[in-house]
């Protein structure tokens, strides 16, 4: 069974890499996601799924982004209460697919990088692939994804990712719920999906 979501081979945008703390992070992330959502389609619902576990620190962002998102109101896949991790991803996207005709995916998850990208959140189009920073074949999800680096990878990744400052990603996670929030309420768009 096929997992990944359609989205066009040809890039319609730059991807884009701003650190968390720059004073205009705000604004550059969500003009981009508003640029973004501005051309889907209407009859294509926004929905967004948020990867990660509470389980571990640096796991935690995509829980906590779509905790933060359910506090303003908006229904989707993935929060602390009810994560999407490995266990449940392929049933996660199974339940979208069925409840959904098309939609326009956007996947929210940690990642590892190089020393000098952490505390950098990305835009990239095309899905995000969940637990690669892990070494794990998990189904990728996503018409664009938006990911943190949270820390520095390629040594002992479980290790790294326990051991990452949870300041750090609870900043990053309140920079991405806010961004998205903004650019969803700036194109009149919303993210539907009920978990």
């Amino acid at each position: 069974m096929n997992f990944s979501f359609p989205f066009t081979s040809k890039k319609t945008f730059e991807p884009m890499k701003v650190l968390h703390s720059e004073p205009n992070s705000l604004f550059l992330i969500s003009n981009q996601l508003q640029t973004l959502f501005q051309n889907v389609p209407a009859e294509r619902e926004i929905v967004i799924v948020c990867v990660g576990t509470d389980r571990s620190t640096g796991d935690a962002l995509g829980p906590l982004v779509g905790s933060r998102l359910e506090k303003k109101g908006y229904t989707l896949f993935g929060t602390l209460d009810e994560p999407v991790h490995a266990m449940n991803l392929a049933e996660t996207i199974t339940t979208l697919q069925q409840r959904y005709h098309n939609p326009y995916v956007v996947a929210i998850d940690a990642c590892l990088g190089q020393l000098a990208s952490i505390g950098c959140i990305q835009i990239g189009e095309g899905p995000v692939k969940p637990g690669a920073g892990v070494h794990k074949e998990l189904p990728p999800v996503g018409d664009i994804h938006v990911t943190g680096i949270v820390n520095v990878g390629g040594f002992m990744e479980y290790f790294v990712l326990q051991n990452t400052r949870l300041n750090l990603v609870v900043k990053m996670a309140d920079l991405i719920a806010d961004s998205l929030h903004l650019a969803l309420s700036s194109t009149r768009r919303y993210s539907v999906a009920k978990a």
